[in-house]
């Protein structure tokens, strides 16, 4: 169950730069959604400015492979966003659009997970981390069925159990483990102040979710997942394209050289 969790009794090297990452985007998250629930829509597009500046500032001091998973992590879930949100009513943003901020915020979010599961910290102590994760969350989802919440949460619940087999059966736990911190932070300040709000009743399924559903860190996993996988492929992909155009001019040079003499 824990194959894919780090080793114990290993030191392992804090990096100043990955809590700086995760302590600016925890605070901006909160000074955005906060700012954006009684703000206009030119103030909202500002603020999609402003998290596309922090988002590449940031990306500058990352690899190739890192950016490439905060570039897939962004279309797949601004893609995603419009089909929840605008198109199925999942849940319903103040102007009924997809905010300018939402596209950089889910690059900040995921290179926030990304720096939280690869810090000393979370490395150190992944199984306590982990442990305390599923008994909050766990705890959150039985509250959400158990009939004493004001908005049951079937939907959450579900979403718990699909969040247990990203962080014990996927490959990168530690970045799901990360991912649940800063998504339930963002989710509960966002659905307090108004920002936005889940559909009481999931428009899919047709059963019950809370606002937010308890489980509501899967949904991010699932970005999280395709981001990891798809950029190696897409990766090796752009090298071989970039080979081939090599390999053309080189061709075409010979062929040239060949006719003039």
């Amino acid at each position: 169950m824990l194959r894919y969790f780090p080793q114990v009794n290993v030191a392992y090297a804090h990096r100043k730069r990955d809590y700086f990452i995760a302590a600016f985007t925890f605070v901006c998250v909160a000074v955005c959604l906060i700012s954006d629930a009684n703000a206009s829509l030119e103030k909202q597009n500002a603020l999609g400015v402003c998290g596309w500046v922090f988002l590449i500032g940031w990306l500058l001091g990352e690899n190739r492979e890192i950016r490439m998973q905060v570039a897939i992590a962004v279309i797949f879930a601004t893609i995603g966003e419009h089909f929840a949100s605008p198109f199925m009513g999942g849940y319903t943003y103040r102007f009924e659009n997809v905010p300018a901020y939402v596209p950089p915020g889910h690059g900040m979010v995921y290179l926030t997970a990304v720096a939280l599961g690869r810090s000393g910290l979370f490395l150190r102590y992944a199984r306590e981390i982990a442990t305390f994760v599923v008994l909050v969350c766990g705890a959150w989802s039985i509250w959400g069925i158990s009939g004493y919440s004001k908005q049951g949460d079937s939907v959450g619940a579900l979403l718990f159990c699909v969040f247990l087999g990203y962080l014990f059966k996927g490959r990168s736990p530690m970045v799901y483990l990360a991912a649940f911190f800063i998504t339930t932070w963002l989710e509960l300040i966002g659905t307090a102040v108004g920002t936005w709000v889940w559909a009481a009743i999931d428009p899919v399924l047709g059963l019950p979710q809370g606002n937010p559903p308890s489980g509501v860190a899967a949904w991010y996993c699932l970005v999280d997942a395709v981001a990891m996988g798809g950029a190696a492929p897409v990766l090796k992909g752009a090298k071989n394209v970039r080979d081939w155009l090599k390999s053309g001019k080189s061709r075409k040079s010979a062929y040239q050289g060949a006719g003039n003499e």
